[in-house]
């Protein structure tokens, strides 16, 4: 009969913090497993050293590296790897002999802990049970007595190893926040911090609920001192005393300020034009569907206002409002705005009097159908439509009539929209009114995420798509009678056709 395996929390340090189910455990244990850094003694034990039998078996897990610096071939993964798969051996031994074994485990055992490593090689083998300790967030929001969140807050906890682009942005967007994992990183949060604009009113707390504690305001700390046992508490409270002033901020009483409205390119940050990086660094507030807001940087003085995919005429409200408070805002879109983006919804929320001193500009983007067109080759080198296939503000009898004129018409089409999770039969719809007016070999081309990590490119032909194969993240290009392929694969489209020529 094989032992038990038990993943232990023991808190952030207090040993009268450790739970009273915790402390039994440990004291029934026949072996008692904990980790220890590189010339260090294990924290863990030293919390529940006077709970820890004379008789139990004890396991030191000593991590081989602590930062990327090794000599294993496998580099610094490798090692920490290797590691884990022989203190998982070691532990699987005792477990096979019957053995019951208990992990120590910092705080809780499955947030930001080593045990979980343990939990991942052995859980599928053995009886398992994990029981949960107080998180080094409690001690330090106990600590600093500030309430966290409140009501609808949302709390996001954030390592400080993130890119500190993308701290800022999380911290911007969230209401509280804790901030792990310190220690070299902290600068760096410090400075995302500020560029959120949360750095007054965050606090630093040091060996929460230890002897050795500290805490003092995120500005006051000096960071050569700041070691691994070390967060940050941002109270979502916080958000508020921030936000609270916006809309009243230094604009002359009765000023009209300015709303432009951009376009982000479909994908990496290289395709966004200069003029629209400038015209960001000088706004006041961005807003957009979370996606295109989250492209953009965060600095100090920025507020951003995130939201859902099918609120354009909201979202372009508000913008309109903030305008018209004097504010300097930015409507922000994928690709180009003026494309199926945001530059048509807010001239429409826009016709509503109340807007009417509200001055309104639109900065172009590198569009989708020019980024999978360029990745293709030249498929739209001659005349080309462009269409939707989303019938969620147009009637799909429209877009039917629509295709059948294009089709007809002998012009490459470019289909944004094809597909999404609830329109699922509108690619193949609009392949059978395709194929009433062209040759089932024309060209097509499927770009999805060009621009992105992920990004593939497809040429096949208009009687082989597979619309089952089209989803949202799709753009596709269809060609006219004279598109074709070069020796190399390229699409290309020649700037007149035959069919053209005959009837100039």
């Amino acid at each position: 009969m094989t032992g038990r395996l038990y993943g232990v929390g023991l808190g952030p340090g207090d040993p009268e913090l450790i739970t009273r189910k915790a402390a039994r455990l440990i004291a029934e244990a026949d072996v008692v497993a904990y980790h220890a850094g590189v010339g260090k003694q294990s924290n863990a034990r030293r919390i529940a050293a006077e709970l820890i039998p004379a008789d139990a078996i004890e396991e030191e897990l000593r991590y081989p590296v602590t930062t990327g610096t090794t000599t294993h071939p496998g580099g610094y993964a490798g090692a920490i790897a290797d590691f884990y798969e022989e203190s998982a051996a070691r532990l699987a031994a005792h477990l096979e002999a019957g053995r019951t074994v208990v992990v120590l485990a910092e705080g809780d055992p499955l947030f930001y802990g080593s045990y979980m490593y343990m939990h991942d090689r052995l859980s599928g083998r053995f009886d398992t049970e994990v029981v949960p300790g107080v998180t080094s967030v409690a001690a330090a929001t106990a600590a600093v007595a500030s309430p966290l969140v409140r009501q609808t807050d949302v709390l996001t906890i954030l390592p400080g190893t993130l890119p500190e682009a993308e701290l800022a942005r999380r911290l911007a967007d969230t209401d509280g926040a804790i901030i792990m994992k310190l220690g070299r990183t902290f600068p760096a949060v410090v400075s995302a911090l500020r560029q959120a604009g949360r750095l007054d009113g965050a606090l630093y707390v040091e060996r929460a609920s230890m002897a050795e504690e500290r805490r003092l305001p995120v500005a006051d700390v000096d960071p050569s001192s700041v070691p691994y046992f070390s967060l940050i508490v941002v109270p979502g409270d916080t958000v508020r005393f921030r936000r609270a002033p916006a809309a009243r901020m230094a604009s002359p009483a009765g000023s009209i300020g300015e709303l432009l409205v951009v376009g982000l390119g479909p994908g990496p940050d290289h395709w966004i034009t200069p003029e629209v990086t400038d015209a960001l660094a000088g706004v006041r507030h961005i807003v957009g569907y979370a996606p295109y807001v989250n492209r953009v940087p965060q600095r100090e003085g920025l507020t951003r206002h995130a939201s859902g995919n099918t609120v354009e005429i909201d979202r372009a409200r508000l913008a309109l409002d903030l305008a018209k408070n004097g504010e300097r805002v930015a409507v922000v879109s994928g690709g180009d705005a003026g494309i199926f983006g945001m530059a048509a919804a807010v001239f429409e929320a826009a016709e509503d009097e109340a807007y009417a001193d509200v001055p309104i500009r639109v900065l172009p983007g590198v569009s989708a159908v020019q980024a999978v067109a360029a990745r293709a080759g030249a498929p739209i080198g001659g005349d080309f439509a462009v269409m939707s296939l989303s019938d969620r503000l147009k009637p799909w009898e429209l877009i039917e009539r629509r295709l059948r004129a294009v089709a007809a018409a002998d012009l490459v089409l470019a289909i944004y929209n094809p597909a999404s999770r609830t329109r699922t039969t509108q690619v193949a719809a609009a392949k059978a009114v395709l194929l009433e007016h062209r040759d089932p070999d024309t060209l097509v081309v499927v770009g999805r995420d060009v621009g992105r990590a992920e990004e593939s490119l497809t040429v096949t032909t208009l009687a082989k798509l597979d619309p089952d194969a089209i989803d949202m993240k799709c753009l596709l290009l269809v060609g006219a009678s004279g598109t074709r392929t070069t020796a190399t694969g390229q699409v290309w489209t020649p700037r007149f056709t035959e069919r053209s020529r005959a009837g100039s």
